[in-house]
């Protein structure tokens, strides 16, 4: 059992470190003493509370989310929340702030992996400080650049770039927009109270039936 936990005692895994946890009417908790990562489960706060990193080697379906940190004004006493960004397909974003030359232009320089991670791109341009109706980009995305040209001589632009990932995990697992629910998911729902359902139609009663 060198590669399992023992929850309620201790156990050493690998002969490095020391994993323990224990299991109570409110919570299921597992910890290594040695890095100080945690996992509390079916806790009273949620269903799971993680300490240190985590990493999902596969797909992380939710209903929705965003980040939660202390208020940077008032930290002791408040929270600040953002939802994630969503999109129906997999899309990353990209900014940034060009201050054009004396010829009204800037060429805009991204990483080598820009390309072979994205494809299909959509650009924005918002002039600052003054009016600047004739920007427009010169050059599209290629060879690891692109150029704005339309401005005057210093001219700060706010450009955007929206972009679909097509590296090999994107190809190998592509994103299923609309998908049809199993025969044995059919009338049951992951929100049901949000559908005048009753709570019995849940779907994770249907995946997980030892949870009824």
């Amino acid at each position: 059992m060198a590669d399992s936990a023992i929850i309620g005692g201790v156990a050493s895994i690998g002969g490095g470190a020391n994993i323990g946890g224990s299991v109570n009417a409110n919570t299921a908790t597992i910890y290594n003493a040695g890095n100080q990562h945690a996992a509390y489960l079916a806790s009273d706060c949620c269903a799971a509370w993680f300490t240190g990193d985590v990493h999902i080697d596969g797909t992380l379906a939710k209903s929705g989310g965003g980040f939660q940190i202390d208020h940077p004004t008032d930290p002791a006493e408040k929270f600040l929340n953002h939802s994630f960004v969503e999109s129906s397909e997999m899309k990353n974003i990209y900014d940034g702030i060009a201050v054009l030359d004396a010829n009204g232009e800037a060429v805009i320089e991204l990483p080598a992996w820009f390309e072979p991670l994205n494809h299909d791109f959509r650009y924005q341009l918002t002039s600052l400080g003054a009016p600047g109706p004739n920007l427009y980009i010169a050059q599209e995305i290629a060879n690891h650049h692109f150029s704005i040209a339309g401005g005057t001589p210093s001219m700060r632009v706010s450009w955007q770039v929206t972009a679909i990932r097509h590296d090999a995990w994107a190809k190998a697992h592509p994103m299923q927009v609309e998908e049809e629910k199993s025969a044995e998911e059919r009338g049951y729902f992951l929100q049901p109270e949000l559908h005048g359902a009753s709570r019995e139609q849940r779907i994770e009663f249907v995946r997980h039936p030892q949870s009824v």
